[in-house]
């Protein structure tokens, strides 16, 4: 069974993140109310700039938690920080497709599966293990439902017509 999982570097990286921006705006916070030397304009923008962005890197964080494995003709989802795990058979998956974006010479791809739930699930190869298998899975298993072979089928459909 193929298991994609977030990658621990990842968010080691984002937590040390994190957690100097918490550090800035407890300063920022201890500055104010102890020696205020700045204008009080100043830390009202250093403080709400400071939680707009652990805010927002906290969301990022938590909505990339999430893990997808392959195999046995199924395909399970667990998202845990919504308490979401379900089991899908092949046939349940409805389009599947890669993109790939080339950024200051690194390739960047993103894999999106719908399924008949009307459910979708993205993975990415910088945030998560095992994806090329897990797209060599579907390749594999899933030809036909790739987007690129569906736009494929259509054109040829037309062409008869």
């Amino acid at each position: 069974m193929i298991r994609c999982r977030p990658k621990t570097n990842t968010y080691v990286a984002l937590i040390l993140v994190l957690v100097v921006l918490v550090g800035g705006l407890i300063y920022i916070l201890n500055h104010f109310a102890t020696q205020r030397t700045f204008g009080l304009a100043f830390y009202l923008i250093a403080a709400v700039i400071l939680t707009f962005v652990i805010i927002m890197l906290l969301v990022k964080m938590m909505a990339g938690y999430k893990f997808i494995a392959a195999g046995k003709d199924k395909i399970i989802t667990q998202v845990p920080l919504k308490g979401l795990t379900k089991a899908y058979e092949l046939n349940e998956v409805m389009v599947w497709d890669e993109e790939t974006v080339m950024s200051n010479k690194r390739e960047f791809k993103q894999l999106t599966i719908a399924f008949v739930d009307q459910l979708s699930f993205s993975i990415s190869n910088h945030e998560h293990v095992n994806y090329e298998e897990f797209v060599k899975y579907l390749h594999k298993k899933l030809p036909h439902k790739k987007v690129s072979a569906l736009k494929k089928a259509k054109n040829s459909e037309k062409k008869k017509q």
